[in-house]
């Protein structure tokens, strides 16, 4: 007869308990990336007419705190010129189109 191996227990949790962030520092989180889009948002629905014209289908990076803005055909090299500017930075980076949408669903 064939003896069965013993199963092994469930684990229920998280693997590490201790990094899990409460729910006030989650919140402050999402609060301040709310108020990064909006300032990012401000900059996009400013320039993107003039620029939709010439680029249309291309990408925008904004940076929050200046302003700056880095257009580029590819998503990712637009992404990069706003690194190498302010490398410390939180960015966003939208689609020129109607929507500032990227990628696809």
């Amino acid at each position: 007869m064939t003896q069965s191996t013993p199963k092994r227990p469930l684990r229920r949790g998280r693997i590490f308990p201790e990094l899990t962030l409460p729910p006030e520092e989650l919140a402050r989180r999402k609060a301040e990336d709310e108020i990064v889009y909006r300032r990012c948002r401000a900059v996009f629905d400013r320039v993107c007419p003039d620029l939709i014209t010439e680029h249309y289908g291309w990408y925008i990076a904004i940076d929050p705190n200046s302003g700056d803005y880095f257009v580029d055909e590819d998503k990712e090299q637009a992404h990069k010129k706003a690194l190498q500017k302010y490398p410390d930075a939180i960015h966003y980076v939208f689609g020129l189109n109607e929507t500032g949408t990227t990628g696809t669903i």
